[in-house]
């Protein structure tokens, strides 16, 4: 155990808001445009609380935002978090990308030449 603490910050809510795929369902929705909550409910056998609840997930990890336009409500898609958490990812696909060029190079070089390459040779 090293004793390091770790912080609970926006992107811990970024990625446990889409660890629900219901939640991932309705940023899908949300990428094609602006919708109510009654319209953003419609494809899920789920009651309109259930839904609500969702949103709110969605709404506190900065992933959506709601207006009000009298009894509607209509959400739309926030880009900042889903751009932190890209930034966060590339990092690990970078270093895991170097890594299997490592191991790529080390292979070839312990296997030798190829088969026809050997046979040609004096």
């Amino acid at each position: 155990m090293t004793g390091r603490t770790v912080e609970h910050d926006g992107l811990s809510s970024t990625f446990a808001a889409l660890a629900d795929p219901t939640r991932r369902a309705i940023l899908e929705r949300l990428a094609h445009g602006d919708a109510s909550v009654g319209e953003l409910a419609e494809p899920f056998a789920m009651t309109l609380p259930a839904i609500s609840k969702h949103l709110s997930v969605l709404e506190r990890a900065g992933l959506i935002a709601k207006d009000r336009e009298g009894q509607r409500r209509n959400c739309r898609i926030t880009a900042t978090p889903l751009k932190s958490a890209t930034s966060w990812l590339e990092e690990y696909r970078r270093h895991w990308e170097a890594n299997l060029d490592s191991l790529d190079a080390y292979l070839t070089r312990i296997q030798g030449p190829a088969p026809d390459a050997r046979k040609e040779q004096p």
